[in-house]
């Protein structure tokens, strides 16, 4: 089993990001769930999704504590949420952000794979919104390859039709992976 724990701000999609991931994983056989949580249900609010993807029934419900990927949707949670907090070894980190200095961002001993992108920029770019979650959805399917890419474009298709589609595969070409093992 995978555990995904995405980290994102109230508007930004993280909560959906982690559905069509489960989606997906669901159309290829496999099963999944996802569970947010958040304090006030509010736009500009801190918001966490735990996300587990598995090829058998997955009965946990609970907090992902020990991720073997965290995705980050707005670069601002770097100092104020747990991002790095219990990351698995050999773990994945997709970081939406501007900058390019990742050697200063990767201090995680257990970061195998670290993937960053500017998706805030892409969004704007392709929906006229800086809605990021399908283009980072795109980043973290090249940087894990944990659920087949033809049925998440799929997923996306259904939940937000075509320019979301294009937002992923934006994001699944323009995303800078640095292996850090």
């Amino acid at each position: 089993m995978k555990e995904i724990r995405f980290h994102g701000i109230g508007g930004l999609g993280t909560v959906k990001a982690g559905e069509m991931l489960v989606h997906a994983a669901v159309k290829d056989g496999k099963y999944g769930t996802s569970s947010p949580f958040f304090g006030f249900e509010r736009q500009g609010a801190p918001v966490t999704s735990f996300v587990r993807l598995g090829d058998t029934k997955i009965r946990a419900k609970n907090q992902v504590y020990h991720p073997d990927c965290v995705v980050v949707l707005d670069p601002s949670l770097l100092i104020s949420a747990p991002v790095f907090d219990g990351l698995a070894e050999d773990s994945f980190f997709i970081l939406n952000i501007q900058t390019q200095n990742i050697e200063e961002l990767i201090h995680d001993k257990n970061i195998k794979c670290f993937a960053y992108l500017d998706a805030t920029s892409i969004a704007m770019e392709t929906l006229g919104r800086a809605i990021p979650n399908t283009v980072m959805l795109g980043a973290f399917i090249k940087a894990t390859g944990w659920v087949r890419k033809d049925y998440l474009e799929e997923v996306i298709e259904e939940f937000f039709g075509t320019k979301n589609v294009n937002a992923f595969r934006s994001g699944y070409d323009r995303v800078n992976i640095h292996y850090c093992k």
